[in-house]
């Protein structure tokens, strides 16, 4: 097993995400003229896309998109694999107009004449993105380790160094666009203001809820709403279903599976390179930046030699007795450890630039560097524990192993059981066939495709068999959290419309909510209105019924109660004086009106101390917005010549299957 891959901890997930995504990478830039026409056909089938004659095919697009809708699955937990088709919809349109941005990018690059040669190729793998999973400690993995790392990721490695040569193409395509985004130092004081002004104000607020306790529509209004509505409610009761189900419980099967000694230091010595704990160093820094290069290209000497003053005067007031983790939150520059006192954890060989490493792994247990100058700026690092490399032993390791054990021993029993029980219930019926292996057959009542299966809560592959059965079709079986089902379809009841007498609860909610809504937005603009007109949003709070409260100095993403943050409507607060009245604003479920009171602008001081960060941010997104115009007009001028044919038929076929199940 290829060492990487067996290293534990968040950077492998990283590091292994990016290669996944490698061929679907898509850089955002922006337009060169002077396209030519193009002759090639028209994109056959099992084609998405042409671009200059490359053929992007739907099995790149349909795998580039299931990789994006994976990752992004991750984030909702056990509910990922009902979500899974919806995300594989969404992201195959993505996926494609990546891969062809991706390809265009490539194309504009070459006809400009940017080359990516071999040597570059190697420096990028030994030096750039990769280095940490081919050249890890500056050593290569090996031929061998090499090749079937790209494998598992069905890449070869001409595919695989081809991709990266376009990506040093598409970089250097980059950099001639970025090079004249700069940001003024008016843009950079503006930004800061609208960052850091704070505002206090009184306001008032209306209630949606209050207002819909005093609703209390009739019959025939009721009625009359119904009437209007009735396209919304058309075969709104979904259709529903019903079955009968005996369950092989996963958790009773596991009770009783033993795991012998054997069965540990056997999984144990398959998979030895994962308990390998490598060599650590837990460091502390304080990092001073060194200045970005301006739009020459060339980097301020003056700027280089404030930094470095800075650094020293810094390691003085350690030597001189100050503690470190006050001045890293006071002065480091790195805002993901400062607010840790300098802390960057356990860090591994090759996670840190040379220079950084070098001073670290010279440094005994408790002792603090000189200033280490890297290419990102100035180091002052304190090492606060050593872990040398070793291997965890079995008796280490061994509550973790047995659980998986357990699990997997199960999981074939179960599944053997399941298999068994459906045979016999093909042949002899399911309640005879449960009988005879004594598992209880449960008989559900009638439940629609959201509903939860009762007594088998969350079961989408059991959803998913159910509802593509056919009725009267023979048992079959499905996993389930809790084990494996093996069920019966009884009876099916098709959508339907409901009754206004069975929907009328629902009617009389929805009627209110809209009413309430339209209510709401008339007394919050009345309200405005009169404060205005009289000058005093107190009194005419006081006339409407709304509920006065007042806020504290807040920043702009900042939160008041009852409306939130200030970064909605309620932003315009940023743009009043003392004593202006708003408009009303939409906050939720809640309306408002505000009246400002004071405005404290922000200090000099804290200028000087965002003004770095604040321009990286600008510059950045300067940056951006060239991408993105340069992408757009690129895609447009090459789909006008011919450069870029497009199949939408095997588009649209995708998209559709990406929202089948199994997809």
């Amino acid at each position: 097993m290829i060492r990487f891959l067996q290293t534990e901890g968040p950077f492998k997930k990283i590091v292994l995400s990016g290669l996944l995504l490698l061929i679907c990478a898509a850089m955002v830039i922006a337009f060169v003229p002077g396209i030519g026409s193009d002759t090639t056909g028209t994109p056959g089938a099992g084609v998405v896309a042409k671009v200059s004659g490359e053929s992007i095919t739907a099995q790149e697009v349909r795998e580039a998109a299931r990789q994006m809708a994976q990752q992004q699955a991750q984030q909702y937990g056990a509910s990922a694999a009902q979500l899974l088709p919806f995300l594989m919809q969404q992201a195959t349109q993505r996926a494609a107009d990546q891969l062809i941005d991706r390809e265009a990018l490539v194309t504009e690059a070459q006809r400009l004449g940017f080359k990516a040669t071999p040597q570059e190729v190697k420096d990028e793998l030994q030096h750039g993105r990769y280095a940490q999973i081919f050249f890890p400690g500056g050593t290569f993995i090996g031929e061998a380790e090499y090749q079937g790392l790209l494998q598992q990721h069905n890449l070869t490695p001409a595919t695989f160094e081809d991709s990266v040569g376009k990506e040093i193409l598409i970089g250097k395509l980059q950099a001639l666009i970025t090079g004249s985004a700069s940001v003024s130092d008016a843009a950079i004081r503006q930004e800061f203001t609208k960052q850091n002004t704070k505002v206090k104000f009184d306001y008032a607020v209306l209630k949606e809820d209050d207002i819909k306790k005093g609703l209390h529509p009739t019959t025939e209004e009721l009625k009359a709403f119904y009437d209007s509505h009735q396209k919304s409610y058309a075969n709104s009761i979904p259709e529903k279903r019903k079955i009968k189900y005996a369950m092989i419980d996963l958790a009773k099967v596991q009770a009783g599976v033993q795991v012998t000694h054997d069965d540990l230091q056997a999984y144990y010595n398959q998979h030895r390179d994962q308990y390998r704990v490598p060599e650590q160093v837990e460091v502390s820094h304080i990092w001073i930046k060194m200045p970005l290069p301006g739009a020459d290209g060339k980097i301020d000497e003056k700027g280089v030699t404030e930094a470095q003053h800075r650094a020293d005067d810094l390691l003085k007031q350690l030597q001189n007795g100050a503690k470190f983790e006050d001045l890293a939150k006071k002065y480091s520059e790195d805002s993901g450890s400062s607010n840790v006192g300098g802390s960057l954890g356990w860090i591994g060989k090759s996670q840190m630039g040379a220079e950084f490493e070098k001073a670290a792994s010279s440094l005994p247990k408790g002792k603090i560097s000189g200033v280490v100058k890297t290419l990102d700026g100035f180091h002052i690092i304190r090492v606060d524990d050593r872990q040398d490399a070793r291997m965890k032993t079995l008796e280490e390791v061994k509550g973790e192993i047995e659980p998986i054990l357990k699990q997997q021993k199960a999981q074939d029993i179960a599944q053997k059981e399941a298999a068994d029980l459906l045979q016999q219930a093909k042949t002899q019926g399911l309640d005879a066939a449960a009988a005879a292996k004594g598992v209880p057959v449960v008989t559900s009542d009638f439940f629609s495709r959201r509903d939860l299966v009762p007594g088998l809560g969350p079961a989408p592959q059991l959803m998913d068999a159910v509802f593509a059965a056919a009725e009267k079709s023979p048992a079959d079986t499905a996993s389930t959290s809790q084990g494996f089902a093996v069920f019966q379809l009884l009876a099916v009841k098709p959508p339907s419309t409901p009754t206004f007498e069975e929907i009328r609860s629902k009617a009389e909610e929805q009627f209110k909510n809209e009413r309430a809504n339209i209510l709401l937005s008339q007394k919050t603009q009345e309200l405005s209105d009169r404060a205005r007109t009289e000058h005093d949003l107190k009194k005419a709070a006081k006339e409407l019924g709304a509920t006065m409260k007042a806020s504290e100095l807040v920043a702009p993403d900042g939160q008041v109660p009852d409306i939130g943050s200030l970064t909605g409507e309620a932003a315009v607060a940023f743009t009043m004086k003392p004593g202006d009245i708003s408009g009303p604003i939409n906050s939720g479920s809640n309306g408002v009106v505000i009246s400002v009171v004071e405005v404290q602008a922000p200090t000099e001081a804290d200028f000087a101390a965002k003004r770095d960060q604040i321009r990286d941010t600008l510059l950045q997104s300067k940056e951006q917005e060239l991408f993105g115009l340069f992408v757009t007009n690129l895609r447009e001028q090459m789909e006008k010549s011919g450069k870029i044919k497009i199949n939408q038929e095997e588009l649209k076929t995708l998209t559709r299957a990406g929202s089948e199940p199994g997809a």
